[in-house]
């Protein structure tokens, strides 16, 4: 069986995630659709990852796609807060619904006596009679239930309801409070049995691949999903990583060759490049492992010959790049033409200054 090392790994990953070459095929939308959501548990990054694959694209795109209901945020992988396409918020929720059940063991003390069925009903006509934040749904649950612990009440309804955050939240420019509905009322149709995982699978290996069993079901927060790849298996054609792992793949999925130039690329706090395999040395070298996060905070990344080599952030028209060991001067120039264009796609035409500065902690 064929052995695809870090590097091989590496190029094949940013090719199908748009970071070797920035597309010019798709729009906001079916990009969307092609990385199987964005992670978006602040409003910005989905737009700033956009930014990093697409060719010519205006966070007015995403924005404006949003607005027309055809993207949506929800809670879906990882009980973590994505962006993804309506037909995907209808059919991907109740894929990881299971998941999402299992999260409320960790609240069953304060849920003692909840009918949960009840809850759901409850919940759902409350949310599609007017959009609700979490603390509205929390106060209005609690009627019902004056016993139970409101946290845990309002953490059911969100695990059990497919809740959709309403716009203005998450337009660009625009600010507006966390109010939720349901992704059937939002969109104005039903949501989609219960799928196989099947199809999820070739779309994770279209946009991750090549990878293992135990990737996805990392990307997904899912388990068990060994069968499906085994009734794919006729399918797909299969590797070994450096450490002897099996990994899938579809047959005419690109897979560039190791030493194929990879440009700089900036990302987004929460980028799902950098979340999406249980084994990330394919983007993340052993001795960085970690140095993305302090506490629960992520930091903005950069990638640098296609692997993570520092962090950033912006202030105003200020960019600072924080580079984990030493660039060469070309890399520096590359890194220096690579943040200016970003900040022209994101901020417009302007004067901006790019600093390089060194990481502290």
């Amino acid at each position: 069986m064929p052995v695809l090392g870090p590097r091989a790994l590496n190029r094949a990953t940013l090719e199908r995630q748009h970071l070797l070459r920035r597309s010019a095929a798709l729009g906001a939308t079916e990009a969307v659709a092609h990385l199987v959501g964005l992670q978006a548990q602040n409003v910005k990054p989905p737009y700033y990852a956009l930014a990093a694959r697409i060719e010519g694209f205006r966070p007015e795109d995403l924005s404006t796609a949003m607005a027309d209901r055809d993207v949506v945020r929800i809670v879906t992988l990882r009980s973590t807060l994505h962006t993804h396409t309506a037909a995907d918020a209808l059919s991907l929720r109740p894929l990881v619904q299971a998941a999402r059940d299992r999260e409320l063991h960790a609240f069953r003390e304060g849920l003692v006596g909840v009918d949960l069925e009840r809850l759901a009903v409850i919940g759902r006509e409350l949310v599609e009679d007017e959009p609700r934040t979490m603390g509205e749904l929390r106060e209005a649950l609690r009627a019902h239930w004056p016993d139970a612990d409101p946290f845990a009440l309002a953490v059911a309804a969100r695990c059990r309801l497919p809740l959709v955050q309403v716009t203005p939240r998450g337009l660009w420019g625009r600010s507006g409070r966390v109010a939720l509905t349901t992704a059937e009322h939002w969109l104005g149709r039903p949501a989609a049995p219960t799928p196989a995982p099947d199809a999820t699978v070739l779309r994770y290996l279209a946009a991750f691949g090549p990878a293992s069993v135990q990737d996805l079901q990392t990307w997904a927060g899912l388990t068990r999903l060994r069968d499906a790849f085994e009734r794919l298996r006729p399918r797909l054609v299969t590797f070994r990583d450096a450490r002897g792992t099996e990994l899938f793949d579809l047959p005419d999925a690109p897979r560039p060759d190791a030493d194929t130039p990879a440009p700089p690329r900036f990302l987004p706090e929460f980028d799902n490049l950098l979340l999406a395999h249980a084994d990330r040395s394919r983007v993340v070298p052993a001795a960085l492992k970690g140095r993305t996060w302090a506490g629960n905070r992520a930091y903005r990344t950069l990638l640098v010959d296609g692997f993570l080599a520092g962090v950033w952030r912006q202030d105003g028209n200020v960019l600072t790049v924080e580079p984990f060991g030493v660039l060469t001067r070309r890399e520096r120039d590359e890194v220096a033409g690579e943040a200016e264009r970003m900040l022209r796609v994101m901020s417009g035409e302007g004067s901006y200054d790019i600093r390089f500065g060194t990481v502290t902690g």
